[in-house]
């Protein structure tokens, strides 16, 4: 198999080129592709090679070794029009792929080994098995691609990429597949669904999905936004109702733990301590709560952050992942709710307060693009929160405390001090609001003794109302930037 030619697909040049990199290497190629579930990594592969593949077999969810290589001998058993003796364990199966193999005389061999993962049940020597699998002869074929997916991220980084065994140094490259961006949320309204809904409709949609493929397919296009969510997450046997449930049970050995964790989070939305988790939860402080963190930092649910001029002992834990948001503000609370709750809740506080959080995250997710729009995507930097607690100076001055939810402190000698606001208009700069970023500018360079320039930047949905006090902004990100492709220039 040379170039491919694939058919319509949104985004993911970047993961396409690698795919065709490897596929034209002159060597063995064993690819490791990860991601959390539903986010489109056997989608992309399928199309990339059109389904045309020398063998092919996904792992199927808590299934038994037995099942799986009773199934991995029927597959081979279909393209060998052999009858093939069962398989008594895995190192017998895949010397039998092996022998497979070797009787085809094709330039190029591509294996696709899906839900890797769930293939390595308890006790299986799956993975032992693999490895003597590839050291023995895959390795040493060089028209082999072998690529292996798995929505296990921990499995898939720990035990495979990282494993300190036979696979050490053996995979080419881990390839990360993140979630849609809203540019490619965009893309995939309009050019796959045949769905053309405004801006702030997709923003909305993506607050609430996340930009993961799997969700956005089953938006329907003859139904307004507001039905489609009501008849995924509220209706009379929604498909989505029970979906994060099952997204920890299947990525996590200890679902609970890591639920609990999330859960914790989702109350205190700007953010929780090492410290504050375990009281939260109930749990000692140990290796446990250690993996567990990192665990749903790397499967992008959470993310570790330190405040501006801050020590690493401080560092802060987030909610980040959209759904799992939506799913415990509105739908875990919900038994016995109408089946048009969202339809119903329009322009309630309870909305109004997710989108203003779920917007600030959205922001987060596409700092690039807000970097790109502020002309300084080339400049290093980085990002912080800040928050500092009411206090009472040492000359009686009572100081109300402040927070900044994103500071990109530049090496130009410049740190922007960025308002998310999620607005149904042009955002209104009154005169109070013009003193308190004033004040806070003031309670911000007296704790941080900061010697930068600050400069004031909007982030909102339509842009800004310009009245005697807009001037406080020196630059405003719209909803429009967040949609573009970010670029040096």
């Amino acid at each position: 198999m040379d170039t491919v030619s694939t058919p319509l697909f949104i985004g993911r040049e970047y993961e396409k080129s690698l795919i065709q990199q490897y596929l034209d290497s002159p060597k063995a190629e064993l690819v490791a592709i990860y991601g959390r579930r539903r986010v489109g990594k056997t989608y992309l592969v399928k199309s990339f090679f059109q389904n045309q593949f020398d063998f092919y077999f996904t792992g199927m969810y808590e299934t038994s070794r037995a099942v799986h290589l009773s199934l991995f001998r029927k597959e081979l058993s279909r393209l060998t029009t052999e009858k093939m003796p069962p398989l008594k364990d895995w190192f017998t199966a895949f010397d039998a792929l092996k022998d497979y193999l070797k009787t085809l005389n094709k330039k190029k061999l591509v294996v696709f080994l899906d839900e890797l993962p769930w293939m390595d049940t308890p006790r299986s020597n799956f993975l032992a098995a693999f490895s003597n699998f590839w050291n023995t002869w895959g390795s040493t074929q060089p028209n082999l691609k072998l690529f292996v997916c798995g929505s296990a991220t921990t499995w898939m980084l720990d035990k495979f990429v990282g494993d300190k065994g036979g696979l050490y140094g053996r995979v080419c490259r881990p390839i990360h597949l993140s979630p849609f961006s809203l540019d490619e949320t965009e893309q995939y309204f309009l050019k796959i669904k045949g769905l053309n809904w405004g801006r702030m409709q997709i923003l909305e949609t993506y607050m609430i999905m996340g930009g993961i493929p799997y969700y956005l397919d089953m938006m329907e296009t003859n139904l307004p936004l507001s039905r489609n969510i009501d008849r995924l997450f509220f209706g009379k046997d929604a498909p989505l109702r029970n979906e994060y449930t099952f997204l920890f049970r299947s990525l996590f050995k200890e679902s609970k733990l890591y639920q609990n964790i999330v859960e914790a989070l989702s109350t205190k939305l700007k953010g929780l301590t090492r410290k504050e988790i375990m009281s939260e939860i109930g749990i000692g402080d140990g290796g446990v709560l250690t993996l567990a963190l990192e665990n749903l930092c790397k499967c992008d649910f959470i993310r570790k952050y330190t405040e501006f001029g801050k020590k690493e002992k401080n560092t802060l834990y987030q909610l980040t992942d959209l759904f799992s948001l939506f799913h415990l503000r509105f739908v875990a609370k919900g038994s016995g709710q109408d089946e048009l709750f969202w339809t119903n809740i329009q322009g309630s506080g309870a909305k109004n307060a997710w989108s203003g959080y779920a917007f600030e995250q959205v922001c987060l997710l596409h700092l690039n693009q807000i970097k790109s729009s502020m002309s300084i995507l080339g400049i290093l930097s980085n990002a912080y929160t800040w928050l500092c607690k009411p206090f009472t100076d040492s000359d009686g001055t009572h100081w109300k405390g402040g927070q900044i939810d994103l500071l990109i402190d530049r090496n130009d000698n410049v740190i922007s001090v960025c308002e998310m606001k999620y607005a149904q208009d042009n955002f209104t700069v009154d005169a109070s609001y013009a003193e308190h970023l004033r004040n806070r500018e003031t309670l911000f360079r007296k704790e941080t003794k900061t010697k930068k320039a600050l400069q004031h930047v909007l982030v909102t949905t339509f842009g800004l109302h310009q009245n005697v006090h807009s001037g406080i902004f020196q630059h405003v990100v719209t909803l429009n930037h967040l949609f573009q492709q970010p670029t040096l220039i």
